[in-house]
């Protein structure tokens, strides 16, 4: 399976996330592409680019049959625009990969909605990557369930 990993501009960081997949991809089993933004980090394993034009950067996510991002909210309305399966992994603080945790509670909640699945240790990261395949991210919006919901009162009424 392709699967597309973005981890957008941020100026620090998120080496964590693209060694674990370097680690995962030596075993040829997806073909992996990353943007890696600021990451000092250089895969050895798969193909990766700092930073890609907006048109190579959707057509990435065309082709994937997953998209890895960090809790950006550009990357994760972007597949889900594509109707991708997806699969975040939050910068956390605590290891120096953004400021605060904002992008934890961003993974959260795509998560309790049904459009994403949110992974918080990365050492469960190659499973999740195989139950994510099979995962089909809910694409309603809430107005759309909000007016059915009502549709269904008045016509009960």
């Amino acid at each position: 399976m392709k699967i597309f990993v973005s981890v957008g501009t941020h100026p620090q960081p998120f080496d964590r996330l693209l060694k674990e997949l370097d680690r995962i991809a030596a075993s040829g089993k997806d073909i992996f592409f990353a943007q890696t933004g600021n990451s000092s980090f250089q895969p050895k394993n798969f193909k990766s680019k700092k930073f890609l034009d907006e048109g190579e950067y959707k057509a990435r996510i065309r082709e994937a049959g997953l998209v890895i991002s960090h809790g950006g909210a550009g990357t994760m309305i972007n597949a889900l625009l594509e109707k991708k399966p997806l699969l975040v992994v939050p910068r956390l603080e605590k290891f120096g990969e953004h400021t605060n945790d904002h992008q934890l509670d961003l993974a959260r909640a795509f998560e309790a909605e049904g459009k994403a699945i949110a992974l918080e240790n990365i050492s469960d990261l190659e499973a999740t990557i195989e139950r994510t395949k099979s995962f089909r991210p809910r694409l309603a919006s809430n107005k759309d369930l909000l007016i059915a919901k009502i549709r269904d009162f008045l016509e009960k009424a």
